[in-house]
């Protein structure tokens, strides 16, 4: 397989077999994130697709009915582009029903809903967002190119175009103070545009960051982890998710780990208030703390 530098992959797609189309990330300039510091973005020729293809198909069945595409930024990729590539995954797989990948609201962006209708038409689904919040003044620091008008704008076109998508977000992302706003316009979108699942983490400030550099000039100040388990409170209080929505709750930065279905939703905020009142009584003053987290 021609896997270029680190290869990531969301948590519920374990056992999805990769199929390496791109490697680094056509952005990598988001303030938090280090995952491809020192990678240039790259296309894998189509000779390379081809052959990891014929390898994959030598370890999973014929009747294969799903496969992940990536590295970090595969949907930057052209129309036409993801369209040949969808035709080589169908020529060994043929029974492929979804293609997953992460994308961001800047590659669907420059995408037509005639596009996208195409791309789903062959396969192209469940796509990972990493929108992390709604709130402008917090894209901005976090440096995600673009606004909530465009969030707004994209997440309409994959709606138009009858594609689904899973939401990533992040607590504390607003920095100190100010949980209960990012809070509140996340919310909204998500309302609006509902994902499958909603995948969520808590705000670590990797070493050789610019979040670091913004924190150590006193630009960001890091919440405490009591405001953002009151974020992640507000968020499973006011969602209005179906019931087969999954929030994914998992992540190794977060402290409550909650995971299930929103037809459970109610359980959900049950467990988080016993986990904040358990802390408090076995660790009391913790919570108002932050917490070390390291580099993944």
């Amino acid at each position: 397989m021609h896997y270029t530098g680190p290869v990531y992959r969301p948590p519920p797609e374990a056992d999805t077999p990769l199929l390496e189309i791109t490697y680094g990330c056509s952005w990598n300039r988001c303030s938090f994130c280090t995952m491809y510091d020192g990678q240039k973005f790259g296309i894998s020729p189509l000779e390379d697709v081809e052959s990891d293809l014929q390898e994959l198909s030598r370890y999973y069945p014929k009747n294969l009915k799903k496969i992940y595409v990536e590295n970090g930024d595969a949907f930057a990729l052209q129309a036409h582009k993801l369209l040949e590539i969808a035709d080589l995954i169908h020529k060994y797989f043929p029974e492929v029903e979804t293609i997953a990948c992460y994308a961001s609201i800047r590659n669907i962006k420059p995408k037509s809903v005639e596009d996208l209708k195409k791309l789903r038409a062959a396969g192209y689904d469940c796509f990972y967002i990493g929108l992390e919040t709604a709130y402008d003044p917090a894209l901005e620091q976090m440096r995600k190119g673009y606004t909530q008008k465009d969030e707004y704008d994209a997440l309409k076109k994959l709606e138009d175009a009858g594609i689904s998508y899973n939401a990533i977000i992040m607590f504390g992302v607003a920095g100190k103070g100010n949980y209960r706003q990012n809070a509140e316009d996340t919310i909204k979108l998500l309302n609006r545009f509902k994902p499958r699942m909603i995948l969520t983490m808590s705000t670590a400030v990797q070493d050789n960051s610019p979040l670091a550099d913004m924190r150590d000039r006193g630009e960001f100040v890091v919440p405490t982890e009591r405001e953002m388990l009151q974020e992640e409170l507000m968020y499973l209080e006011n969602l209005q998710m179906d019931d087969d929505c999954l929030y994914f709750g998992a992540h190794v930065y977060n402290i409550s780990r909650i995971t299930k279905y929103f037809k459970y939703q109610k359980d959900m905020i049950r467990q988080l208030k016993e986990g904040i009142e358990n802390i408090d009584k076995s660790n009391p003053g913790l919570l108002d703390t932050v917490l070390p987290r390291g580099n993944l």
